[in-house]
């Protein structure tokens, strides 16, 4: 019977979205947390939040964008580069390779036979390299643009929590008193679920993302009291 392992392999896309729904359900809370604790009518809070959800998916989507096509960048100019020393530095790239498994308690005369069928392919040699030398993946196609609509994307969902009471209420304590538990659950079941994905503690993983968004709210609401 073959062992299937289970490991988590949602990778970047996944990470996207928490990022991108993470902030989209804290920073529009807390801005209209905020707006509430300095205006009296729900339709100035609905508008800022509005803006605040359209730049923040805009500048979030444009950051991830550039982030993927920076790392992409990144590896083929280090692609280019590990393949010249292959090509030009053998024996210095094997003896690289030889520290490499060295580390692991694998000896030289163990570690030539791999070598050696790394001379016969070199574009193998190459890719281990990038891998195990530097560190680097080979980026998926199209990941900037995925990276983009995903983090952007979920901002807008995450966004639209905490404004939905401020669509229907026209008093703002009472559309904020009810954004608040909306958001706030919100908030625990997207930290449950980011949680059981990852395969971190569920309970905690809910309780600290919710915590970190009554946190940013309370201070954005506590200083626009303030200062109002």
């Amino acid at each position: 019977m073959i062992h299937r392992e289970a490991h988590f392999r949602g990778g970047n896309t996944v990470r996207d979205i928490v990022i991108g729904m993470s902030d989209g359900l804290t920073v529009p809370f807390a801005l209209a947390a905020g707006v509430s604790g300095a205006v009296a009518q729900s339709r100035i809070v609905l508008t800022a939040g509005l803006a605040e959800v359209v730049a923040g998916a805009i500048a979030m989507g444009l950051g991830g964008y550039l982030a993927s096509r920076g790392d992409a960048e990144h590896y083929a100019s280090e692609l280019a580069r590990e393949r010249r020393e292959v090509e030009e530095y053998g024996e210095n790239e094997a003896r690289e390779v030889e520290e490499l498994f060295a580390a692991y308690g694998v000896t030289a005369a163990e570690v030539a036979p791999i070598v050696g069928a790394f001379r016969r392919n070199h574009e193998a040699w190459v890719d281990f390299m990038m891998r195990f030398e530097l560190g680097l993946e080979r980026p998926e196609p199209g990941r900037a643009f995925r990276s983009a609509a995903a983090i952007g994307g979920s901002y807008v969902v995450g966004g639209f929590f905490p404004l939905v009471p401020y669509m229907i209420f026209e008093n703002v304590r009472q559309a904020l008193l009810v954004s608040a538990v909306v958001t706030l659950g919100a908030l625990f079941t997207f930290g449950w679920l980011k949680a059981r994905v990852t395969g971190a503690p569920s309970v905690r993983g809910a309780i600290q993302t919710t915590i970190v968004g009554a946190l940013a709210a309370g201070a954005a609401f506590g200083l626009a009291h303030l200062f109002a």
